[in-house]
């Protein structure tokens, strides 16, 4: 009766807590001490790998601990599989056993018993040969009985905790984003929020472009292999499914994969959720961890959760962009207007200064214009510009801005670009102009434009645009449809 005694009070102090790691060792401490143990482990099972995992652990040999053991290998896995304790009176004599411990003999491993399903092993071995007698046998079933209980409630406990710090991660996630409106600013917001809430090694944001998924922005502790705003075809893995599927993507083991496909160096496993908004994908929420086996499918909820809050915040910001744009945008060609031009202008430069690359601006002015509108009138004057400024953007690349400066006069930013490279852009849509069969214009329309580049012939938007004003006067002057570049007279006069 006293060893029932000590084992009901070994059993009071296992249940006295819900901190799983608490419970777990005070598991095994009371395990080891009363039944005078040498080696003893704790080992949950993972439902999703079919893996035993050692949570915790006294007297294993060194690194024995990290490896799983699969529900089909050894004394433990059977326990599993038998759903009773299964024992090895002499560990050299039974083909099942796997070494933890080079001074073990004996082991008896007991599953950890809810109702009728496994959610553990409790591993005891012995420096003794055939230590576990029937009596020790049943005491260690029944205190396997009563941690089995103290287990799955702190499991509970801790589950309860973790969906409590989601809950309050998604209405701190809801709260952030919906207050913010631009949307580089907002991508950003969402990675940091979601990398301390969910405690990932790296969140990142992916946009659709066209036929490219664009990385936007991405927070957290491992190294990418990837240059900024890098660009993956749609088609490739796991953007394809993602896509194809607008569903949840989990790769649980990337080693296999090259660097330029996992992302980030130390990557080990990765989850991918659509963002999708009325039915349109508009890119990806990605999660890496350095783990292997990080992401369950029992953890998707209250991610797709924050994806679906990410997906309308980021479309409101889509949103707030397009009004922002129709400001910018001229009513008649529907190309950028001068006010979006004055603004760029101030970027471009100061991206030019800060990286020390060129930008040119090229002024361009269709020639003798109003001879046009008293001539054919108004509406054919208006078509031509619309098909000017069509021709001009098809012939730019996506990265410069073409913008209506006023009247017929239009204001090409053209970034990363020097002097020679600007004049020789313009004098291909002067020849295109030229060539082009505007319907209804019995006769040619010719365009003369002047090029200034800074650093060249300015540090300022004034300076550049006075020099490339001054280029513009000079192909008028010398008898249109050309191009000129800016001199260093007209720069110095643009200075003063």
């Amino acid at each position: 009766m006293s060893r029932i005694a000590v084992l009901y009070d070994a059993g009071q102090a296992v249940l006295s807590t819900f901190e799983l790691d608490e419970v777990l060792q005070r598991i095994l401490t009371i395990a080891r001490d009363y039944f005078h143990l040498r080696n003893v482990a704790i080992l949950l099972l993972d439902k999703e790998t079919q893996q035993l995992c050692v949570r915790s652990q006294i007297g294993w040999d060194a690194n024995k601990d990290k490896c799983g053991v699969g529900v089909h290998e050894g004394l433990i896995g059977a326990s599993v599989r038998q759903m009773q304790p299964v024992y090895a009176r002499d560990v050299s004599q039974d083909s099942r056993y796997i070494c933890s411990a080079q001074s073990t003999r004996s082991e008896l491993a007991i599953p950890l018993m809810v109702r009728d399903e496994v959610v553990g092993v409790l591993d005891c071995q012995s420096d003794q040969l055939d230590y576990f007698d029937s009596e020790t046998t049943e005491l260690l079933t029944l205190f396997s009985t009563q941690a089995s209980i103290a287990l799955q409630n702190a499991r509970l406990y801790s589950l309860e905790r973790q969906r409590a710090r989601q809950l309050e991660a998604i209405n701190t996630i809801a709260q952030q984003t919906t207050a913010v409106m631009e949307l580089e600013d907002l991508l950003i917001r969402v990675c940091s929020v979601i990398q301390c809430a969910f405690q990932v090694s790296h969140v990142s944001l992916f946009l659709r472009e066209e036929e490219d998924i664009v990385m936007r922005a991405h927070m957290g502790s491992l190294t990418p292999c990837f240059a900024p705003g890098a660009r993956f075809p749609v088609t490739q893995e796991p953007w394809a499914q993602v896509v194809a599927t607008n569903g949840t993507v989990i790769e649980k083991d990337l080693s296999a994969v090259p660097d330029s496909s996992r992302l980030f160096k130390e990557a080990f496993s990765r989850l991918s959720i659509p963002l999708i908004s009325f039915g349109q994908t508009l890119g990806a929420l990605t999660l890496h961890s350095s783990e292997r086996n990080a992401f369950r499918e029992s953890e998707l909820q209250p991610l797709e959760a924050v994806a679906d809050i990410c997906a309308s915040s980021i479309q409101n910001a889509h949103y707030v962009d397009r009004v922002k744009q129709l400001a910018y945008l001229d009513g008649l060609t529907g190309i950028f207007n001068r006010r979006f031009f004055e603004r760029r202008i101030l970027e471009e430069i100061e991206r030019a200064r800060r990286c020390d690359t060129g930008m040119a601006v090229i002024m361009a002015d269709i020639d003798q214009f109003k001879n046009l509108n008293d001539e054919f009138g108004h509406l054919l004057g208006d078509e031509v510009l619309r098909q000017v400024s069509s021709l001009f953007q098809r012939q730019v690349r996506k990265i410069d801005v073409v913008c209506r400066y006023g009247g017929e006069e239009f204001a090409i930013l053209l970034t990363h670009t020097n002097a020679q490279q600007a004049v020789q852009i313009a004098e291909k849509l002067r020849r295109l102009v030229e060539t082009w069969q505007f319907p209804g214009v019995p006769r040619t329309i010719t365009l003369s434009a002047g090029v200034a580049s800074y650093p060249h012939h300015g540090k300022t938007r004034d300076e550049v645009i006075r020099a490339a004003d001054h280029g513009l006067y000079a192909a008028k002057q010398a008898g249109r449809n050309r191009v000129c570049l800016a001199t260093a007279a007209q720069a110095a006069s643009a200075l003063q």
